[in-house]
């Protein structure tokens, strides 16, 4: 069993257990200001309460630079200055707007997290990348940012309905395929809703799925290279999210990583074994794996996607369970893996 979770880098750290015990342990000595959203301020009313606090809109929707210029306002308000610490306690949402606040008022001010969902706690919350939509376009503008600290505590995610348990398995998931085949074989072992009730085994998936992004953001923190590993199954993600509000995050990244385990069958590049064994798994926690929009209307939202250079676009393809590749396409190759 892991015993510790790699740093962010020479930043931020990582600390995994009750938020009682450790959370004023981790807050620096100056004023503290939390920005969270409104079921969280509803969940956690003593915990948000105990500092000055902003509140966000729930939902992707908000995700937008009009609630960061109104959080910048609001900092203003409440005299906010260079010394002050942003605390974000929620899910990825919360997480993503709490770091570019932080990385962008008054040209950059310390924060942390507290993720409260899944998806937060084994992705969006770790590895500094923090940014908001443009449109309909996902984290068009963001920056590099790393919090000083993120505290998971397992037990913020018994108040998770099963679908946003879900969300975030995929994400665990995801970190398996890329680089944790061990991992893989215990969420397997373990497959079912049931999983989520059950702290101790849930510590042990976030935690692993944390180290194999910890271990990738310190060889790449700012997306050069090997980080790009972790964008398996975003590609078509992203453009199913763009299409239809029908899927969330989690949702559309199973659905993306495995149209994309089974492009990497039909090039030879993965075993008809490992593919049908990660749908297999997705399954098991009752995804919906069929592209809710028609593959013509995802293939052409891909064509804005961030990661693309000129007429190419960098894509992620799996080679077994635990390694993957990335590899330049044109777009026309691209489209081709799903003729």
């Amino acid at each position: 069993m892991l015993d510790r979770i790699p740093s962010l880098g020479n930043r931020g750290e990582i600390h995994i257990g009750s938020i009682e015990e450790l959370l004023e342990g981790l807050l620096p000595d100056k004023r503290v200001i939390v920005i969270t959203d409104t079921a969280i301020d509803r969940l956690y009313s003593d915990l948000v309460r105990r500092f000055d606090y902003i509140t966000v809109g729930y939902g992707e929707v908000n995700k937008n630079l009009q609630t960061v210029q109104n959080a910048y306002l609001r900092l203003m308000e409440l005299g906010a200055d260079r010394s002050t610490f942003l605390l974000g306690i929620g899910g990825g949402i919360v997480t993503d707007i709490t770091g570019f606040v932080a990385a962008t008022y008054m040209r950059g001010v310390d924060f942390g997290f507290v993720p409260t969902t899944l998806l937060g706690q084994v992705d969006a919350a770790i590895g500094g990348k923090n940014g908001v939509n443009v449109a309909e376009y996902k984290n068009m503008v963001g920056t590099f940012y790393q919090p000083r600290f993120v505290l998971l505590d397992v037990k913020l995610l018994s108040s998770l309905p099963p679908r946003e348990l879900r969300a975030g398995m995929a994400e665990a998931i995801k970190a398996a395929v890329v680089g944790d085949r061990e991992l893989f074989d215990f969420i397997r072992a373990n497959a079912s809703m049931q999983l989520f009730a059950d702290r101790e085994l849930m510590q042990w998936v976030v935690m692993r799925s944390v180290a194999v992004k910890c271990n990738i953001v310190e060889l790449d923190e700012k997306e050069h290279g090997v980080r790009r590993l972790l964008n398996l199954g975003h590609t078509l993600g992203h453009a199913i999210e763009k299409c239809t509000h029908e899927l969330n995050h989690g949702e559309a990244v199973a659905v993306g990583m495995v149209l994309m385990s089974r492009a990497a069958v039909s090039r030879g590049i993965m075993s008809k074994v490992d593919a049908e064994s990660i749908e297999s798994l997705f399954r098991s926690f009752d995804f919906d794996l069929e592209p809710p929009v028609a593959m013509a209307k995802i293939l052409r939202e891909v064509k804005y996607d961030k990661k693309k250079h000129g007429d190419k676009i960098r894509v992620v393809l799996p080679e077994t369970i635990g390694r993957c590749r990335i590899e330049d396409l044109t777009f026309m190759e691209f489209e081709e893996l799903f003729a």
